[in-house]
């Protein structure tokens, strides 16, 4: 029986008296998570990573999130008991649930599901109301405009729409480029707000040929910031998009723009707005994810607070950085419309004053939907409807992505891949986004768009050697675990059907991934060729079944599913780490 509204306030008002975030005494005496009531004079309003997820989901935080060197230890490198005791968070409670992966199925029952664009509306609205409109911004991180079915049918122009609805002022990106820079310059168009990326330039052949930008003569292709007067000061908003877009993914897709985290440049434009632009407050609107922003929060002077995305990592608690200017404050909002970022800002004459954050959860049950919102929504998925809908199997345990080395849905795509295009090893992206399903619920096929709706979906099958297979896991794993933030990308290891492996996180280049075993108990041979499966390739053209299509019809014949076993991954020289939990 699902709780009552009444029992979800009880047991969310416990959480909050404990300490999770800042409350008035009267929002414990009235039970009301979302009762935060106003604090200085300009108020932030952060989203970031909600992939398209118009509905609400459920969605599994890791038990894997491993964090080496100065890392080790530190937000968001803690999960399970060592995330609740850092941050001070009691068992048992919808905050636990909300930002762990402990007891996930039952507590899942208990609190309901999280996010869907309709319930975050009533959320903003109030939260923009309490504060005064002409003192609040919303600012959306990026990877917003991809993830889902209806985002990828409508190219991200239906969620250009919802962004309009919701009201954001500024946005910045990542996944919203790989639609093209055609259609992606189409949707900015269609936006209301301001796109904004201080670190996109064009290439020398691009510029020399007179391709598009903003300034002509630098290269800068897009705003780098904006300012608004709010609260009757001067705030500076700065874009820095996913630094990493033409590794990451196709060059096609932006074949005239450069990226880069582009340490200096940034230097540069805090300056100007600390400076000619007189701004009283700086806010960096980041892509780079949370161990990037720490690492860039050290070296660059004058930012206030980072609001940062992409590692999908949900912080209570900004972390402190200490740099040459001063301070910096570091946040991650999470992902898949899970958290709404509330940033009060006590802002001064050329300073801020002090700050309160506060990451609230968003919990459907908790939040009426927004009925304008709703429609919009419904809308938009009323063309497919039927097809969405569609039951494909059922999951036989929890059914999730998010972890440093493995999930059990990957593990369910490289099965699909394995089965239906006959190969003995599959590979799949180490992805961080897609909703978890519980145990004996439906895998509709809504779900598994959500899992796979990228612009370079197909599948291939190609004959690899041992050597090449333990390459492409080093490099991946190297990207993953590399002591240097500014080499990391932000996606999780490479998924592998039919391969088991040992990794040592703390391992050098090309020496951390050991005892590679095919599932039938023989050593993957270095000079032997395999027949390999995968998806969302970067380089090779694209031309196959999309992954979509090949794991619906494996589904369809499943009935229950569960996992292949065995397939696993161990892990060495992790003992004792709070960033693993076994």
């Amino acid at each position: 029986m699902r709780p009552s509204r009444r029992d979800l306030l009880k047991l969310l008002g416990a959480s909050a008296a404990a300490g999770v975030m800042p409350r008035p005494s009267r929002a414990q005496a009235n039970a009301d998570i979302y009762d935060i009531g106003r604090s200085g004079n300009v108020r932030l309003l952060h989203m970031t990573d909600t992939h398209g997820q118009t509905v609400p989901v459920h969605f599994r935080e890791p038990s894997v999130n491993i964090g080496m060197g100065e890392a080790r230890g530190r937000p968001p490198h803690l999960v399970g008991a060592a995330f609740l005791e850092h941050f001070g968070i009691a068992p048992g409670t919808a905050q636990a649930h909300a930002f762990t992966y402990l007891d996930f199925a039952e507590a899942a029952h208990r609190y309901g599901k999280m996010g869907g664009y309709a319930h975050l509306a009533t959320l903003i609205a109030r939260l923009r109301a309490e504060a005064g409109p002409a003192n609040t911004l919303l600012l959306d991180g990026g990877d917003s405009w991809q993830g889902s079915w209806t985002a990828h049918r409508t190219q991200g122009l239906g969620m250009v729409q919802l962004s309009n609805l919701l009201g954001v002022d500024a946005m910045t990106s990542h996944f919203e480029m790989t639609y093209g820079e055609e259609k992606f310059r189409a949707n900015l168009k269609a936006f209301k707000g301001t796109y904004i990326a201080q670190n996109v330039f064009l290439t020398d052949e691009a510029a020399f040929n007179g391709a598009e930008a903003l300034d002509p003569d630098s290269g800068r292709v897009f705003e780098p910031y904006i300012i608004r007067e709010v609260g009757g000061h001067r705030v500076a908003v700065i874009g820095q998009c996913f630094p990493y877009q033409p590794i990451a993914h196709p060059r096609r897709f932006v074949p005239d723009w450069t990226f880069g985290i582009r340490e200096a440049e940034m230097q540069k434009v805090v300056d100007k707005l600390r400076g000619a632009e007189r701004a009283d407050a700086v806010v960096l609107l980041s892509h780079n994810g949370m161990d990037v922003d720490l690492k860039l929060a050290s070296r660059v002077r004058g930012i206030d607070i980072i609001l940062g995305g992409h590692t999908h990592d949900g912080v209570p608690q900004p972390i402190t950085v200490a740099n040459p200017g001063g301070r910096t404050l570091v946040a991650n909002g999470g992902s898949n419309g899970k958290f709404l970022g509330v940033v009060d800002l006590d802002v001064g004459k050329g300073r801020v004053n002090g700050i309160r954050y506060t990451l609230a959860p968003v919990f459907s049950n908790l939040l009426p939907a927004d009925p304008a919102m709703a429609a919009q929504v419904a809308a938009l998925r009323q063309p497919d409807a039927a097809a969405l809908d569609e039951k494909l199997a059922s999951a036989g345990e929890l059914l999730y992505r998010r972890g440093n080395v493995a999930g059990t849905m990957d593990q369910v795509l490289c099965d699909a891949m394995m089965q239906e295009l006959n190969a003995q090893i599959a590979l799949s992206p180490g992805f961080r986004w897609g909703p978890s399903v519980l145990p004996g619920e439906a895998i509709t096929m809504d779900l598994v768009y959500a899992h796979t709706a990228i612009t370079y979906p197909d599948v291939y099958v190609q004959e690899m050697t041992g050597a090449a297979i333990k390459t492409i896991m080093e490099d991946v794993c190297d990207n993953l675990f590399n002591p240097d933030p500014y080499v990391q990308q932000g996606g999780d290891m490479v998924r592998m059907g039919g391969l088991d492996y040992a990794c040592t996180p703390g391992g050098s280049m090309g020496n951390r991934i050991t005892e590679l075993t095919l599932t039938d108990g023989t050593k993957l041979d270095a000079a032997k060729t395999y027949r390999v499966a995968g998806w969302a390739s970067v380089n090779l053209p694209q031309g196959g079944r999309p992954v979509w299509d090949v794991v619906a019809t494996y589904l369809r014949g499943q009935g229950e599913v569960r996992p292949r076993r065995p397939a696993g991954v161990k892990l060495n020289g992790v003992d004792g780490n709070p960033g693993y939990a076994a």
